[in-house]
């Protein structure tokens, strides 16, 4: 019977140390990956996340805190953390927020702690943010992956915008102005994907798309906070 090893030299520290080698080329360890949603109001970023978790996708989603009041049936600590103005401006002096931006004049800002927990578990930590914050993030966690949410088009997004119902003719038109700005930094992110009326699913398909691709990254991403 031929062995291909013989016994006398399978204790010899040469070829435990090959054995070793031959075992850490196959070992594809997995790095959690910190993904920012962002993109201008309206593209249906929370709508995004919501269908996710809807689906089971195992990942963590990191809460935003704002000092904006809540809108009708968003829920503190699932949507948003909402806090005073006096409780945001404590969180920026102790520098418990990763990053934090003023939005159409309301604060929001991630809490660092939350990041680090939530990556420590091993998990793909989501989390949404405006423009403004995407760039700061880039900038601190080079590593992460920027995901740009739009939507086909400039009358599309108008017309969600003006479904919402919560904003003034006046703050409508400055929002309009701010979005076209923002719709040209689309080519600071990473990836783009498209949220078409009545194809969520397909947004939500290729947010799962860039999120496996990521992990099959001959050199894969390792965040640092």
């Amino acid at each position: 019977m031929y062995q291909s090893t013989s016994p006398q030299y399978t204790n010899l520290p040469i070829y435990r140390k090959w054995e070793q080698f031959v075992g850490e080329l196959y070992n594809f360890a997995h790095q959690p990956l910190l993904i920012v949603i962002s993109g201008t109001p309206g593209v249906g970023k929370d709508s995004l996340i919501r269908y996710m978790e809807e689906r089971g996708c195992p990942f963590h989603f990191v809460v935003t805190a704002t000092d904006r009041p809540p809108r009708p049936g968003e829920v503190h600590g699932e949507d948003y953390y909402f806090l005073t103005a006096g409780e945001f401006e404590k969180m920026i002096a102790q520098g418990e927020l990763l990053e934090h931006a003023i939005v159409y004049g309301q604060h929001k800002g991630i809490p660092r702690q939350h990041v680090r927990e939530a990556l420590a578990s091993g998990k793909d930590v989501i989390m949404r943010i405006d423009v403004q914050g995407a760039s700061t993030i880039r900038r601190l966690v080079p590593e992460a992956v920027l995901i740009f949410l739009t939507a086909s088009s400039e009358e599309e997004l108008e017309q969600r915008l003006r479904a919402r119902g919560t904003d003034s003719p006046a703050q409508l038109q400055r929002r309009f102005a701010a979005a076209r700005e923002e719709m040209k930094r689309w080519p600071e992110f990473d990836y783009v994907v498209v949220n078409r009326d009545g194809e969520l699913h397909r947004a939500v398909d290729d947010v799962l798309a860039i999120i496996r691709a990521e992990h099959c990254r001959a050199r894969p991403r390792v965040v640092r906070l």
